[in-house]
Parts: C-alpha cells; sequence; structure tokens
C-alpha cells in the first residue's frame, strides 16, 4: 500500500520543497538498503509531494538560498511550487504542514472533517522538540 504524503509551508519554495525532497531521497537511501520493507513482508511505496497555501509563488522553482544550502549537503531541488488543491485531502494520507500559521491555514482549507484529520504538524515528527 502507498502511503502518500504532502508537505505544505506558506509558498512551497522554502521549507516543505526541502522536506519533500530530503524525505524522497531517505526513501531512495532506505529503499537501497533495503529497510523500507512492511511487516507483510512487502516493500513501503511512498507518494511525496509539496505544496503552499499560498499561490504567488506558482510555477517557480524553489528559492535560489534554500537550492544552494540543499545542494552543499548533496541535494537538488527541482520541484515547481503550487498551490494546495482541494483534492490534495482526499488524495493525501498525511498532510505535514511545516508551522502552526500553515496549520491552521490548511484546517481552514481542508473541505471535509476527514480531510482536516489528515492534517499534522511537522514538528510532531521531529524528536525532542522544545518550544
Amino acid at each position: 500500500m502507498k502511503q502518500r504524503i504532502l508537505f505544505v509551508c506558506l509558498g512551497n519554495i522554502c521549507r516543505s520543497p526541502a522536506a519533500h525532497h530530503i524525505f524522497e531521497s531517505l526513501v531512495e537511501e532506505y529503499r537501497a538498503e533495503g529497510r523500507l520493507v512492511t511487516a507483510s513482508g512487502e516493500e513501503a511505496e511512498f507518494v511525496i509531494d509539496s505544496a503552499g497555501t499560498y499561490g504567488g509563488h506558482a510555477g517557480d522553482m524553489p528559492d535560489s538560498r534554500m537550492r544552494a544550502a540543499g545542494a552543499r549537503r548533496g541535494y537538488t531541488f527541482t520541484h515547481r511550487s503550487r498551490k494546495v488543491r482541494s483534492d490534495d485531502f482526499e488524495d493525501f494520507d498525511l498532510i505535514l504542514a511545516m508551522d502552526d500559521e500553515n496549520y491552521e491555514r490548511l484546517s481552514r482549507l481542508a473541505p471535509t472533517i476527514e480531510g482536516a484529520e489528515r492534517i499534522e504538524r511537522m514538528v510532531d515528527y521531529i524528536p525532542d522538540t522544545r518550544y
């Protein structure tokens, strides 16, 4: 079964495309090492994407400073920015908001209660996070 994950920030030109590409890289690394095997013995599959709650950067490449920082760490960011669509709330199993403001925006954009239940905060997946 495919796990469909959407990373979301404001403009989809910095945090969410970085998370998107880093997660893709980790999936490929784990796959190469044979570490993506489920309890049933099948290889886990992922659909990974990113979007923004603001559409003003739609079609743009990630911010040049973020691409440069990623390149220094071995990542190539090729995603083109897009705005969150109402279909995303049905198409993705997990929608990860990069911050509280975008969590709230996503909650207001969700067309159904079920769609809103798919939204979580990225920080909830980071161990030992303190505010």
